[in-house]
């Protein structure tokens, strides 16, 4: 079976096209997962790299109620990006 070279080259074209199209869905839906209401959310993970502390050390910051949290219901929590900025001037 032959392809025309015409025809491979508008196939192509439109497989790429899609593949864009693709990868921009994917990027505005990986910068929308850590948003909420147009704030950044930032996770145990990124706190701990960011502010050079121990998992426990977010824990007790949580329990003394120095830093505010969003706890999901699978338990993991989430800390606002301007809730973290408001206790670093603070402190």
């Amino acid at each position: 079976m032959n392809i025309d070279r015409e025809i491979f080259i508008a196939w192509m074209e439109r497989i790429i096209e899609r593949i864009e199209i693709a990868d921009k869905k994917l990027e505005r839906l990986t910068k929308q997962q850590n948003c909420l209401d147009g704030d950044q959310l930032l996770d145990n993970q990124d706190l701990m790299f960011l502010l050079k502390v121990s998992p426990r050390t977010l824990q007790r910051y949580r329990s003394k109620g120095i830093l505010p949290y969003i706890k999901l219901d699978d338990g993991r929590c989430y800390y606002k990006a301007s809730d973290v900025h408001q206790m670093l001037r603070n402190k």
